[in-house]
């Protein structure tokens, strides 16, 4: 791949999204959720139906709760209840935090190539990293990547929206047209910081959360849409 030389002229600040931008993340929970499906083996509903259920348990807790694996196994109980129609048991809810195990000892795994990339950049730009969710278990993510020494900052916040970018921008002190928001999410990542007048940078990720898919104007000039995270040494 070929690498640009110098610094853009439209680029002083680059902002990453942390899960399933620099580290694999959701992936996990769509795991525990098919062990979850496989487990309750519903009578009458097949997966997809359960599925929808779940989205909407999910989506509703987001909203009230937040983020983070204790608020997907509220979700996971709360969808357990809902079909069988009556209140978990004490042994449900232990197999519910059974199957979920995984997501608090899992040790953080790194996308391809983004120590190297990352490395490159910060001798460009200055970079900043903005991750949502619940405090404690975000900043453990934090502290086992292994990245923390290239960024400026890292922000945790609850939200991502166009506010949470403004405010990101007055906090740092830099104009948001000459900073460019890097992420997986276009429920988080790209649509609100375009609306905040930063540029965007969309690196799909398959195993993104469907409650952080949203509609992208294929027209939009100011968000750049790669591969791969190590495509941004071709670009930056």
């Amino acid at each position: 791949m070929q690498q640009v030389t110098g610094r853009r002229r439209d680029a002083e600040v680059l902002v990453f999204d942390a899960d399933d931008t620099l580290w694999e993340n959701n992936v996990l929970f769509e795991r525990v959720i098919d062990d979850f499906l496989d487990w309750l083996d519903h009578p009458t509903l097949d997966r997809t139906e359960i599925r929808v259920i779940l989205d909407d348990v999910e989506r509703a807790n987001a909203f009230v709760h937040g983020y983070g694996s204790k608020v997907f196994l509220r979700s996971l109980g709360e969808c357990l209840e809902r079909l069988r129609e009556r209140p978990a048991t004490d042994a449900e809810r232990r197999e519910i935090d059974a199957l979920a195990e995984a997501l608090v000892a899992h040790r953080v795994e790194l996308m391809p190539g983004v120590a190297a990339t990352l490395d490159a950049l910060a001798g460009r730009y200055r970079l900043l990293l903005l991750t949502k969710g619940d405090q404690e278990e975000q900043q453990r993510k934090l502290d086992a990547c292994g990245l923390l020494h290239h960024f400026h900052a890292a922000h945790i916040v609850k939200e991502k929206d166009v506010d949470t970018y403004r405010w990101l921008a007055r906090e740092h002190r830099f104009d948001p047209t000459v900073a460019w928001m890097i992420g997986n999410s276009p429920k988080s990542d790209i649509v609100p910081a375009r609306a905040a007048g930063m540029r965007a940078v969309f690196i799909p990720n398959e195993n993104t959360w469907v409650l952080e898919h949203d509609d992208l104007d294929p027209t939009d000039t100011g968000v750049l849409r790669l591969a791969a995270f190590p495509d941004l040494l071709a670009h930056f």
